[in-house]
């Protein structure tokens, strides 16, 4: 059962607030999914921007054609990847690539992405089922309290938009007890980076076909600051819960040990993983 304070505003769960500043997005994974597995407690991460392009893909997409044995898992998700990246460019340029523990599609991010992720027990929000589609609705309707009527904010299928321009995107991992919901915001993308993905064979229908550059929107173009856009989303987490601002070395938890990252989902793809890919 989720903690509860005594706030202003009423009764409020508990959630523990880290923030970060150019984490590595691997760490941060890990991070998450130890939360998610290890602690009782809720969490809001924030980091903004990570400290090198790397490439993230969900675990389902990386696994949804092939539902087979464990036996063939690493196999068929090597074929997967040849899919949803271009592997030589990314192998010739020296790209990490990281399978998360969590669904979704593929992502490149960097330091001009801007992470946000709840991990949370599933009776810490209210009247929440803690499915996939009630907790994307809860989410937009947070985000909608952050940007308020910015260029025809929405959400659309599971991203988030300005009218029928992407800013964000989403996946989510949910257990017995408990559920993250993590987000990558766009404040800026480097073009180049977008060369890195292929042009997927499944995607929203508002997205219409359109390439990379054309279906994307840079958050820069829309808001006037990167460091206010946090500030509000930490602002509108005070409306939802109460606020316990931590750092990292306070979580009394083993999540620190740095020893037991094969006992968890998130992977750092080898150089041979992505030649097998390669040649698949």
């Amino acid at each position: 059962m989720s903690a509860v304070r005594i706030s202003k505003t009423g009764d409020l769960p508990l959630i523990n607030l880290l923030r970060f500043k150019g984490k590595p997005i691997f760490d941060q994974l890990i991070l998450e999914e130890k939360l998610l597995r290890r602690s009782s407690d809720n969490w809001c991460i924030v980091n903004d921007g990570t400290d090198r392009p790397t490439i993230v893909s969900g675990l389902s997409g990386l696994s949804l054609f092939f539902p087979h044995s464990r036996f063939h898992l690493q196999a068929n998700i090597c074929r997967k990847l040849s899919q949803l990246i271009e592997v030589e460019k990314v192998m010739n340029e020296g790209i990490p690539v990281i399978r998360r523990f969590s669904g979704g599609g593929t992502v490149i991010v960097d330091k001009g992405t801007i992470f946000v992720t709840f991990i949370c027990n599933k009776g810490a929000i209210d009247r929440l089922q803690p499915f996939p589609q009630p907790i994307m609705s809860w989410t937009g309707q947070f985000y909608s309290q952050v940007l308020g009527g910015a260029h025809k904010f929405n959400l659309r299928e599971n991203d988030y938009c300005f009218g029928d321009y992407k800013f964000g995107g989403n996946a989510q991992s949910i257990t017995k007890s408990r559920w993250v919901h993590h987000t990558s915001f766009l404040w800026d993308f480097d073009t180049h980076n977008m060369s890195y993905l292929t042009h997927p064979l499944k995607m929203p229908k508002y997205r219409l076909e359109r390439n990379h550059i054309d279906f994307l929107c840079p958050m820069r173009s829309i808001l006037l600051s990167r460091s206010e856009f946090i500030r509000k989303t930490i602002s509108a987490l005070e409306n939802h819960f109460c606020v316990n601002p931590m750092e990292l070395d306070e979580i009394k938890t083993d999540t620190n040990d740095t020893n037991e990252e094969h006992q968890y989902s998130t992977k750092l793809m080898t150089f041979e993983d992505l030649g097998k890919a390669l040649a698949s």
